[in-house]
């Protein structure tokens, strides 16, 4: 039987700042015996690969690395255009891979075929953050974490974990197979969030991830997969907004001023995955995945939530764990994020319950677009009372500093929602959802066409890419670090 080649891929936009990324994991997968392929995956434009493709040239790895950048995913969306023979196609594959959370992220699914695929973001580390006195976990309990303040400088230890054979563990295999200490269930509820949607319940700083019970097949076979994370937690960023409201002494809304940290975790099997973090995150890509939804929106990984509820496929949180820095360059602002998320949100929900048909390579559902009145009411009202906050914020400060800082999202948060107008908000929201979800529908159409067409190219010749000419390290016994060939 051959053996399962697993592909690292690094998909980012912030091309200046991956360098240090590929040399943290390509030290994690060295120092744990493992020799693979490292591809990036970049959303930069032409001027910005310029000036800092270099950075890339001057890392050093074991591992060879490899670059899929502008040209190349030009070359590869005109090689898929060719081989569709149809004019009126080639808007829609531009879209579906176009610069964009879920684009980028499509374009590793599609250079992984056959393969399973580890994926970590650009300011993802392969450590994590532990608390020094571990308590034990609950019977019913996977996970337990906290929030400590940033300057905080005992309690916790950073500790490293053997990522790839984490998920190489339980990747393509049936749940027969996965090591015993895989606890099983239906799936995992936090504490601290909405189970569907996964937006907050609230301002909280301890959390538990609980697991419902639930039998699993001994058949199912794990598809998608991911660890655990610390630093900054998967939390919305109306919790940024909180924790900014209630410390007194922050000045800047997005500095981070609180760090996550776990208590105790250990490994899961479920049914459903509500918690699927793509950021930290495994795939079975051996016979073909679903797309992510093509979008700028932050939520391109949802439809995995949908699609892992079919029959005889199954999620895992693996035992390990990766910190989260939160790198602010080339970030939002925190109100354009709130927009999105709040979109998001309603997004989610809108597709969710219209979802009539999960098969192997994506959903079907029947949504298509529409926004009610109650609907952006309800999101309006919301952030409303957020702004009233902040206002009331910036009027009792005594920080000249601070007091700007609040006056400034306040304008901000305003100017993002359409000075909170209900009827302009309803109508550009329309506009919006009504572009993302056609889109949605004809990237799913024509994506298992997309699927076939490089599957069997793939055995032939490799997709475009370019080869990393960095500094290669040596191993402990000073031979040159073994290359792989592309």
């Amino acid at each position: 039987m051959k053996q399962k080649e697993t592909i690292f891929v690094i998909p980012t936009h912030r091309l200046r700042d991956v360098a240090q990324t590929i040399e943290k994991y390509d030290d994690n997968f060295w120092a744990n015996g493992h020799a693979l392929k490292i591809i990036i995956f970049d959303d930069s434009s032409l001027a910005n690969y310029e000036k800092y493709y270099p950075l890339l040239e001057e890392t050093k790895t074991a591992n060879d690395v490899f670059y899929v950048g502008p040209r190349e995913k030009e070359q590869f969306i005109t090689f898929l255009n060719e081989r569709l023979r149809d004019r009126k196609l080639e808007s829609l594959v531009k879209n579906l891979f176009r610069p964009s959370y879920g684009g980028n992220r499509n374009f590793t699914l599609m250079y992984t075929l056959g393969h399973l695929m580890v994926s970590a973001d650009d300011d993802m580390r392969p450590d994590a953050l532990i608390e020094t006195s571990r308590e034990s976990l609950l019977a019913n309990e996977i996970c337990r974490g906290k929030l400590i303040k940033s300057n905080q400088e005992s309690g916790f230890v950073h500790k490293s974990f053997d990522l790839l054979t984490a998920f190489e563990d339980v990747l393509g295999e049936k749940v027969s197979n996965v090591p015993e200490n895989f606890e099983t269930g239906e799936l995992v509820v936090d504490t601290a969030m909405d189970l569907e949607t996964n937006t907050t319940k609230g301002y909280f700083r301890e959390n538990s991830l609980l697991l419902q019970k639930g039998e699993v097949s001994d058949n199912a076979v794990v598809k998608i997969s991911q660890t655990f994370r610390t630093g900054t937690n998967d939390i919305d960023t109306l919790d940024f907004v909180h924790m900014y409201l209630n410390d007194e002494s922050q000045i800047n809304p997005n500095d981070l001023n609180d760090f996550y940290i776990l208590t105790n975790f250990r490994p899961v099997i479920t049914n459903k995955n509500w918690r699927m973090d793509c950021g930290v995150a495994g795939y079975d890509n051996q016979l073909g995945l679903p797309p992510f939804f093509p979008t700028r929106l932050r939520f391109e990984d949802y439809i995995y939530r949908l699609w892992i509820q079919q029959e005889g496929v199954v999620a895992a949180h693996v035992d390990a764990v990766q910190n989260h820095i939160r790198n602010n360059y080339m970030r939002n602002p925190l109100a354009s994020e709130i927009f999105n998320e709040e979109i998001c949100s309603l997004l989610k929900k809108k597709i969710k319950d219209s979802v009539y048909e999960l098969n192997d390579l994506g959903i079907k559902f029947h949504y298509s677009g529409e926004v009610t009145l109650q609907d952006s009411e309800e999101i309006l009202e919301k952030i409303s009372a957020i702004h009233a906050e902040v206002v009331k914020a910036s009027l009792s400060t005594q920080n000249t500093e601070r007091k700007y800082s609040l006056q400034l999202f306040a304008a901000n948060l305003s100017r993002v929602f359409y000075g909170f107008e209900p009827d302009f908000f309803q109508q550009n929201v329309s506009r919006i959802i009504d572009d993302v979800i056609s889109q949605f529908h004809a990237s799913l159409e024509i994506w298992p066409t997309l699927v076939e067409i490089c599957y069997f190219y793939k055995d032939k010749k490799d997709l475009p890419q370019i080869r990393v000419e960095n500094k290669k390290l040596k191993s402990r016994n000073g031979v040159k670090a073994s290359g792989i060939v592309a």
